[in-house]
């Protein structure tokens, strides 16, 4: 009896765990969705607006802007990590994680120090752990990151590059391909990478149009390309909140399949148990009536 009524509590205790596993798959579902929607779109923008400033780029090549001057030597970089405030979405923190630790030992290795700025509690707590500390750390960007949000932290990065006091700005992230695939990754987003010769020929021979600019191209460039950069840094941290809604989404459902196998697993040694102990009752009832016999 002391079995039956152990497996009884313990089916119960998985099938309450699989309704929350449920509910938060449903849940990660609907927010992957509308944050799938909200990537697309931004990956449309940022797209268009980089082509635009790699058009202007190569008609113009005589003109240079900050954001586009690489240092012949790099003695200081910022590193923005960007993972998530809760757990529970499979190995996506760690691969993003592990990518960060990379690349610090990378600049480490090379002489630069690396400027480290964490997105995220996880994020944080594992720095934590590493005894690294971080110059800034932010736990305000969620499952729905606005732009408003980040074009305070791209003002900065574009004042630390620009006045000097970084040579680079790079963020790990993870870059979302397709709702299959997702893979973490280390981007250099400052300084822009300027067109080579190769690409500028290639614009010139796919379109011979002369452009007129007016006003200058210094003027157009030094408002396209901060707007560009910082679409381009909101796209990083859209990628990796459809990331992340995806890998809680695929984790949670995994776990729901597992309980409903340990809830199968469970009723069967259930069963079995009750069989077995309504054959010993009766085996007991027909001997006792022997007796009596």
């Amino acid at each position: 009896m002391a079995k039956t009524r152990e497996l009884v509590v313990r089916r119960k205790a998985i099938r309450n765990i699989r309704k929350i596993t449920r509910t938060m798959e449903l849940i990660a579902t609907a927010r992957f969705k509308k944050a799938m929607d909200r990537t697309v779109e931004a990956a449309a923008y940022t797209k268009k607006i980089a082509e635009i400033a790699a058009e202007l780029s190569a008609s113009a090549q005589d003109v240079t802007h900050p954001l586009l001057v690489k240092r012949e030597k790099i003695t200081k970089r910022i590193l923005l990590v960007i993972c998530s405030n809760r757990g529970l979405c499979g190995g996506y923190n760690a691969g993003i994680l592990r990518e960060a630790t990379y690349s610090l030992n990378a600049a480490k290795s090379r002489g630069e120090e690396t400027l480290l700025e964490l997105s995220g509690k996880r994020a944080i707590s594992f720095f934590k752990y590493q005894q690294i500390i971080p110059v800034a750390t932010y736990i305000n960007f969620e499952d729905k990151p606005r732009f408003d949000e980040v074009e305070p932290l791209a003002d900065k990065f574009i004042r630390e590059f620009v006045d000097g006091n970084v040579d680079a700005v790079d963020v790990a992230y993870m870059k979302f391909l397709n709702p299959a695939r997702q893979i973490p990754v280390v981007e250099t987003i400052l300084p822009f990478a300027k067109p080579n010769e190769s690409a500028s020929n290639a614009i010139k021979k796919t379109d011979n149009t002369s452009y007129e600019f007016l006003p200058s191209a210094e003027e157009i460039l030094a408002e396209l390309l901060p707007q560009a950069f910082k679409a381009s840094l909101f796209k990083c941290f859209l990628d990796a909140a459809v990331s992340e809604q995806i890998g809680r989404r695929v984790t949670m459902k995994a776990a729901t399949e597992n309980a409903d196998d340990m809830i199968k697993a469970i009723s069967l040694l259930y069963n079995r148990a009750r069989q077995a102990q309504i054959t010993k009752e009766i085996s007991e009832i027909i001997g006792g009536a022997a007796a009596l016999e």
